[in-house]
C-alpha cells in the first residue's frame, strides 16, 4: 500500500483540490504526514479534518489528525497499519512495493550506446547504471520497459578506427594504408590475441592513433574518403568495416556483461541510415528542410526556438540526425510505445532538442512522448578530463578490478564477493548522488563499510541474515509494545512503496539510494541497543529484522546491486 497515495485521494475527496502536496514528517511529534494544503490554498482547516475524519477508507489508515502551527495538518498513522505492511513484507518479499500504476503503458529507455571504436571507459559508466536503475525502478510501477540502444557502428568514427587498423596493426610494423593490399594479405596484419591484449583494447589503441592522424589534411581526406566508399557499398571497405567491429563488440560485450546489462533491442545503424536519407529527401520535397550551402540540406527549426541543423552533409553523406529520424519512427514502428526516453549526457541537449522538434515536423511522434534524460559527468578524485583522443581514460574494467583489489586487501574476502561488493561500491556511488550533479570517484568514500556506501548497505543485509540464521526461532508477528527504534523502523519501511514512486516519476534512484541508507542506519542503531536473540518478544523482532532485510535486498536489486548473505 501506497500511504502517502491514499492520504492524498482522501485530501482530494474532502478539498476538490488535485494531486495536494503531502509530505513525510521528519519528526514523528508531526504525525507521519504533514500537509499544508489549508494554507497554500486558503482553506478552513477545522472544516477540512471534519470531512477527513468522516472518511471511512483515512479512518482505516490514520489514528489521529490534528491541526499544527498556522495551519498545517498533521496525521497519525494507525498502529496496526504499520503491522500489517510488515505482513506484506513477510508474504510478498521480492515483490513488495510492486504496483500496476503504469499498467498497460509501454516505455522505451536509449541507454548506453557505446559507438564500437573505443573500449568503454567511465564516461559510458554513468549512463549505463543510471539507464538500468531508472528501467529496473519504472517496472515496479507496471510499467512494460524496453532497454534499447543504438549501435553507431558507421561513419567518421569508424573510419578512423579501419584507418588505424590498416596504417598501425601490420605486423611487421609496415605503415600500409592501401585497402586493396591488406584485403590480398589479411595474414599480415596482427589479432588481438597476438599480444594478450582484449579486443576492445586492442581497437581503442588504434583509434587513438588514427585520431591523431586525422588531424593531418592528406590523411584526414584519405579517411573521409573511406565514408564515401563504404556508403557505396565497397566490398573491400565493407569487409575491413567487419572486421574491426568484430573486436569492439567482442570487448565491449565483455565490460557489459559484467555490469548486469540488459537490452531488449540493439538497433545497428548500417540497417536503417539510408531510410533516414529518405525521410530526409522526402522533408525536402514537403519543404519542411531547406536547401544550404554547397548542396547540403538543413533544418528550418525557427518555430521552435532552436538553431538549424545539417540533416544531409553536401558530400551526400548521413550525420547522427539523419538515422536518428529513421531509427525513432523504426521505435515506435516496431513497439508502439506511450514515451521515448534517451539516457544521454547533457553535452546532447541541443541535438535532441533538434531532433523532437524535426520528429513532430514529419509526423514521427509529437514533442511530449520524447524525453531526455540527462546527468552529471563523472571523473576520478584528483584526476583531470578524460580524452579518448589523447588515449587518457579510464576504463570501466580498470575501475572495478582496482575497487576489487582494494576490497581483497582490506577484508580478506574470496574473489566472487570481492566482485560484488566492488560492483555494488561502484554503482551505489554514482547512484546516490543527484543525476545532474558531477561525480568525482572517491575510492575511499565508496569503499567504505561504514557510511553512505554501497557496501554498508550490502553489509547491513548480511547482518540481518545472519541474526536470522541464528536464531531457532521463526519470524512472527505479534501484538506488542513496540519501543521507539521498532516504531521509527515500522515507520520508515511503510514508506518503500512511496519511494519507489517518487524515484519513478522524477527518474532519480538517488532517492532510493538515500531512503536504503537511512533504514540500514536506523536498523543498525536498533541492533547496538536492543537484544534480538534471546528477547522477550524474539519473533516479532525477527518479523522486523526479516523486513528490514527485505526492503533493502529488493531496493539494491532496483538499483542494479547484488545483496550478498554473507559478508
Amino acid at each position: 500500500m501506497n500511504i502517502k497515495q491514499e492520504i492524498q485521494k482522501s485530501l482530494e475527496k474532502a478539498s476538490g483540490i488535485k494531486n495536494p502536496h503531502v509530505e513525510f514528517s521528519s519528526k514523528t511529534e508531526f504525525g507521519d504526514y504533514t500537509t499544508n494544503i489549508a494554507i497554500q490554498n486558503k482553506l478552513n482547516a477545522k472544516e477540512l479534518i471534519s470531512k477527513l475524519n468522516d472518511d471511512n477508507d483515512l479512518k482505516k489508515i490514520v489514528s489521529k489528525i490534528e491541526i499544527a502551527g498556522p495551519g498545517f495538518i498533521n496525521f497519525h498513522l494507525n498502529t496496526k497499519v504499520l503491522t500489517n505492511n510488515l505482513s506484506q513484507i513477510i508474504e510478498q518479499k521480492g515483490k513488495y512495493g510492486n504496483s500496476e500504476k503504469n499498467k498497460g503503458k509501454t516505455w522505451l529507455i536509449e541507454h548506453t550506446s557505446p559507438n564500437p571504436n573505443k573500449a568503454m571507459h567511465l564516461g559510458h559508466l554513468r549512463n549505463n547504471i543510471l539507464g538500468m536503475a531508472i528501467a529496473n525502478i519504472w517496472q515496479t510501477t507496471g510499467v512494460r520497459v524496453i532497454r534499447d540502444d543504438i549501435d553507431n557502428n558507421r561513419g567518421i568514427a569508424i573510419a578512423k578506427l579501419m584507418w588505424g587498423y590498416l596504417k598501425f596493426a601490420n605486423k611487421n610494423k609496415k605503415e600500409i594504408t592501401d585497402i586493396n593490399y591488406w584485403y590480398e594479405h589479411q595474414d599480415e596484419w596482427s589479432e588481438p590475441s597476438d599480444s594478450n591484449i582484449r579486443p576492445d583494447r586492442f581497437v581503442d589503441e588504434l583509434y587513438a592513433r588514427a585520431s591523431i592522424d586525422f588531424e593531418n589534411e592528406e590523411n584526414e581526406k584519405k579517411i573521409r574518403q573511406i565514408v564515401i566508399n563504404w556508403e557505396k557499398d565497397d566490398k573491400i571497405t565493407w569487409e575491413l568495416w567487419k572486421k574491426v567491429l568484430e573486436y569492439s563488440y567482442r570487448g565491449q560485450q565483455l565490460t557489459l556483461k559484467r555490469l548486469g546489462n540488459i537490452h531488449d533491442k540493439v538497433w545497428h545503424e548500417h540497417e536503417h541510415y539510408k531510410k533516414g536519407k529518405e525521410i530526409v529527401e522526402d522533408g525536402l520535397k514537403k519543404g519542411i528542410f531547406k536547401n544550404g550551402k554547397g548542396g547540403a540540406i538543413v533544418t528550418d527549426l525557427k518555430k521552435y526556438n532552436l538553431p538549424d541543423t545539417v540533416v544531409i552533409k553536401s558530400d551526400g553523406t548521413a550525420l547522427y540526425i539523419t538515422q536518428d529520424l529513421a531509427l525513432t519512427k523504426l521505435k515506435i514502428e516496431t513497439f508502439h510505445p506511450n514515451h521515448l526516453f534517451w539516457v544521454i549526457g547533457p553535452e546532447q541537449s541541443l541535438a535532441l532538442k533538434q531532433l523532437f522538434a524535426v520528429c513532430e515536423q514529419l509526423g514521427i511522434g509529437k514533442l511530449d512522448m520524447f524525453t531526455h534524460i540527462a546527468f552529471g559527468f563523472m571523473s576520478i578524485k584528483g584526476q583531470g578530463k578524460m580524452s579518448s583522443r589523447k588515449g587518457n581514460v579510464v576504463y570501466i574494467d580498470d575501475l572495478i578490478d582496482e575497487a576489487k583489489e582494494k576490497i581483497i586487501k582490506m577484508h580478506s574476502i574470496n574473489n566472487n564477493l570481492a566482485e560484488e561488493i566492488a560492483l555494488g561500491a561502484i554503482k551505489y556511488s554514482i547512484l546516490k548522488v543527484g543525476r545532474m550533479q558531477d561525480i568525482a570517484f572517491d575510492f575511499n568514500e565508496s569503499l567504505s563499510f561504514e557510511g553512505n556506501s554501497g557496501p554498508y548497505i550490502q553489509y547491513t543485509y548480511a547482518r540481518a541474515q545472519s541474526i536470522l540464521n541464528k536464531s531457532n526461532k521463526k519470524p512472527k508477528l505479534s501484538d506488542v509494545i513496540m519501543n521507539e527504534e521498532e516504531n521509527l523502523i515500522e515507520r520508515l519501511l511503510s514508506r518503500f512503496p512511496e519511494i519507489i514512486e517518487l524515484a519513478a516519476t522524477s527518474y532519480s534512484p538517488n532517492i532510493l539510494c538515500e531512503y536504503l541508507y537511512n533504514v540500514a542506519s536506523l536498523f543498525n542503531t536498533y541492533y547496538n541497543k536492543v537484544q534480538i536473540i534471546g528477547s522477550e518478544n524474539e519473533e516479532f523482532k525477527l518479523a522486523l529484522t526479516f523486513s528490514v532485510g527485505q526492503i533493502l535486498k529488493n531496493g539494491l536489486n532496483l538499483l542494479g546491486i547484488e545483496a550478498p548473505g554473507k559478508m
